[in-house]
């Protein structure tokens, strides 16, 4: 449905160029959510308003459904308003003097062919409904609430019945609770429609809980690219595993390697720990340790069913409502774990914690 290949923009500012797009290739097949994640500055929202047709690209390949809109070769650059696309803002974009229902219709009376009155309040008022926001057709585009006007933006970019629908951190403007409601219902929303959803963000729990297939960002090119389980279980390197919700590392250094499994042992600052390795790791190499908080268990002294068993000092303990946060002193490394709020924990107690070796993985970078 989608596919961008060898893709690369640039800027021209008072400092010079700035390569904010180097070379990256995505995929993304019909029906698909596809996420870009990263940090500001990373080159997601250039590389989305490329496919919309917003930005020009220096060099390579965009199509949409077996089409091509920008080819740097063949000299092709397909206007935005000709791509068969929806798109959904970060600021929205809503008309302020316009109502609901005007700001719906825009898109339909601008099309070249364009439908009838009836036809533009049948899809308007069917757009409204999908979106939760019927009845309010009449009402001041400016009086709608935040998460109101998120769904009016959501209308306005469907009522076209695009085959490729593009969000552009549409949640970041929503408070905590509204910004969770309207995660699952537009999830839910462009899984029943079928479209082909490529979203960006920087909110990563917002990318594990809504894609298919997470594509993580830095630098202007794709670190790694997976579902929202390889991604957290599975991280490519530091940074991936530092981005991707919260991680333990613990630096060290290879000493044997189970060539079977993957598995092998890594010499760190707090005792060898049993872990598994990145492909091509061997003795000696210099590694770094990657261990989940909710991955840390404790345990008895000498437990011989917990792997890794090590032991550190509490040096602070923070109540999350949920759970309670301990920072934990092992040797020169301070690692979090979370435990139950009814744990017995507190600042200045030795604990003996449990690393499991197959949760703790080795990482190059």
């Amino acid at each position: 449905m989608i596919t961008i290949e060898n893709l690369h923009v640039e800027y021209e500012t008072e400092e010079g160029a700035v390569h904010a797009v180097r070379g990256i290739d995505v995929h993304v097949e019909q029906g698909q959510f596809y996420c870009l994640l990263g940090p500001s500055g990373c080159g997601k929202t250039t590389t989305l308003r490329s496919l919309a047709g917003l930005e020009r690209p220096v060099k390579g390949l965009i199509a949409i459904d077996s089409k091509t809109v920008f080819s740097a070769d063949q000299t092709v650059q397909v206007p935005a308003y000709k791509r068969d696309i929806g798109m959904v803002f970060q600021s929205y974009a809503i008309w302020p003097h316009l109502n609901v229902f005007e700001n719906v219709a825009f898109p339909l009376r601008e099309m070249r062919k364009r439908p009838s009155r009836r036809e533009i309040r049948d899809k308007v008022l069917a757009a409204l409904e999908l979106v939760k926001l019927g009845g309010l057709e009449d009402r001041p585009a400016p009086f709608l609430s935040g998460g109101q006007q998120q769904r009016l933006a959501l209308a306005r970019a469907l009522v076209k019945e695009p085959k490729v629908l593009l969000l552009d951190e549409p949640l970041s403007n929503l408070d905590a609770k509204l910004r969770e409601d309207t995660r699952l219902e537009l999830r839910e929303l462009v899984t029943r429609l079928g479209i082909t959803t490529v979203y960006v963000t920087h909110d990563q729990l917002e990318a594990l809980t809504m894609s298919d297939i997470v594509a993580v960002m830095d630098t202007g090119q794709i670190i790694q690219e997976s579902t929202p389980l390889d991604i957290y279980q599975k991280p490519a390197n530091r940074f991936v595993a530092g981005f991707i919700g919260q991680s333990n590392f613990l630096d060290g250094q290879v000493t044997s390697v189970d060539g079977e499994n993957g598995a092998g042992q890594v010499e760190t600052g707090c005792g060898v720990l049993a872990c598994m390795l990145p492909d091509g790791a061997k003795t000696g190499d210099a590694i770094t340790v990657a261990v989940r908080p909710e991955d840390v268990h404790p345990c008895a002294p000498g437990d011989k069913n917990s792997g890794n068993v090590v032991q550190g000092t509490i040096t602070a303990v923070l109540f999350m409502g949920e759970a309670k946060e301990c920072q934990v002193m092992l040797g020169d490394n301070e690692i979090s774990l979370r435990v139950h709020p009814a744990t017995g924990v507190e600042k200045g107690q030795t604990i003996n914690l449990s690393l499991p070796p197959d949760k703790c993985r080795a990482l190059k970078e």
